[in-house]
């Protein structure tokens, strides 16, 4: 049987650098290729770098004739970082959905997609209402297996400061134990704990699922 090929997009981020580190060592992979806006750092046998300009995202990928069989999106911003709405929008939406739509034409059959807790397209706060509208337009596009992950504060070294966040995850443990029933989809979770569920996810048959706090820690024990 041939091994797959992953594709992500995001591999330098909280969880898309632990998606990386995962494929890598996995025996099950022939080859993992990483879309990035600057050169990687690194090198591996199974590892490629595509570099290409976001803007021009499906663009590159099809001048390059790669192909894959799963894709990972682990890209993703925040309104303070992005500096507006609007370009919160051009990451989270249309850089995601871009890179959906590349990577169904490159052959890849399965898609993991990190969105966040509480995505609802109809959503009267905007974060969420983005979320929500990228899970949608993704789950339209006909991937025979579409896996989407709704973790809530990410816990894990970032390279950059977000100190919002870091107090939130200062504080998770003793939150955790707070959320209980239909709250505990709020708990904060490990990011390779979410990088782990993803590649489990893919790497199995089952029906496109949405997965949240309980779903991620169980596929990974």
């Amino acid at each position: 049987m041939t091994k797959p090929t992953a594709l992500i997009a995001g591999a330098t981020g909280l969880i898309g650098s632990h998606l990386l580190d995962l494929l890598l060592a996995s025996p099950s992979h022939e080859k993992v290729i990483a879309l990035t806006r600057r050169p990687l750092d690194r090198t591996h046998d199974k590892l490629s770098n595509l570099v290409a300009e976001f803007d021009q995202l499906e663009l590159a990928v099809s001048q390059s004739g790669i192909r894959a069989d799963e894709a990972y999106c682990a890209l993703g911003t925040t309104i303070r970082k992005a500096g507006s709405k609007e370009a919160f929008r051009k990451v989270d939406y249309e850089y995601e959905t871009a890179f959906a739509r590349a990577a169904l034409a490159a052959g890849a059959s399965k898609f993991a997609l990190v969105s966040a807790v509480g995505a609802d397209a109809k959503s009267p706060i905007f974060y969420s209402r983005v979320k929500g509208e990228t899970e949608r337009a993704i789950r339209d596009l006909g991937f025979a297996f579409t896996h989407i992950f709704q973790p809530g504060v990410l816990l894990g070294e970032r390279p950059e400061s977000r100190p919002a966040e870091q107090l939130a995850a200062t504080l998770t443990p003793l939150l955790n134990l707070g959320l209980q029933g239909p709250f505990r989809k709020y708990r904060g979770i490990d990011a390779r704990t979410v990088a782990d569920a993803m590649i489990a996810a893919l790497g199995s048959d089952r029906p496109s699922a949405i997965h949240r706090y309980d779903a991620m820690v169980k596929a990974t024990r």
